[in-house]
C-alpha cells in the first residue's frame, strides 16, 4: 500500500483503528524514521485521543483508556529491549489484559505475528513517502484496513 503522505499515513491509522477490537496486536516494523511512530499516533488520535502521543521510546509502554479513547490501548516501542524475556518483567501481560497493543519494533520482544489477532505492518521509504507492507492473523480475516 502506497502512503506517499503524511495525509495518506493518518487515513491508514483511521482505517485500522476502525477495524480494532481488544485483543488485538498491530505489529509495527521497519527502520529508524521508517514512520512506525506516525503511524501509532494516527491510529491513536483515530480512536479518540486528542493530546499529545508520547513516544515511547525510554518509558517502553505508554497506555490509553476510555474514556479518553474507544477502547483500552497499549502503545509500546520494544527498541531498547535487548532480549525478549524482558517483556516478562516488564509486565507487558498484565497491560494487554482487554486492551489493543500498538507494538514497535516487535522483533525485539519475540513477535506477535505467531497470534491470530495481529496485523503485521512493515513500513519502508520510497520515493520521499511510504510503503506499508500488511499481513493479518485470521482474526484479520474480512476487516483488513
Amino acid at each position: 500500500m502506497d502512503l506517499p503522505d503524511l495525509a495518506a499515513m493518518e487515513a491508514f491509522g483511521q482505517r485500522i483503528a476502525a477495524q480494532l477490537q481488544a485483543g488485538d496486536v498491530v505489529a509495527l516494523t521497519g527502520g529508524l524514521g521508517a514512520g512506525k511512530t506516525t503511524l501509532a499516533r494516527a491510529i491513536i488520535s483515530a480512536l479518540g485521543y486528542d493530546a499529545e502521543v508520547p513516544s515511547p521510546t525510554f518509558t517502553i509502554i505508554e497506555t490509553y483508556d476510555p474514556p479518553a479513547v474507544r477502547l483500552p490501548l497499549v502503545h509500546a516501542d520494544f527498541y531498547r529491549l535487548e532480549r525478549p524475556g524482558e517483556v516478562e518483567e516488564i509486565g507487558l501481560d498484565d497491560y494487554r489484559e482487554g486492551a489493543v497493543l500498538l507494538a514497535e519494533w516487535p522483533e525485539n520482544a519475540g513477535g506477535f505475528s505467531h497470534e491470530s489477532g495481529c496485523l503485521s505492518i512493515r513500513l519502508e521509504v520510497a520515493d520521499g513517502g511510504r510503503i506499508a507492507i500488511v499481513e493479518g492473523g485470521d482474526d484479520w480475516l474480512g476487516r483488513m484496513p
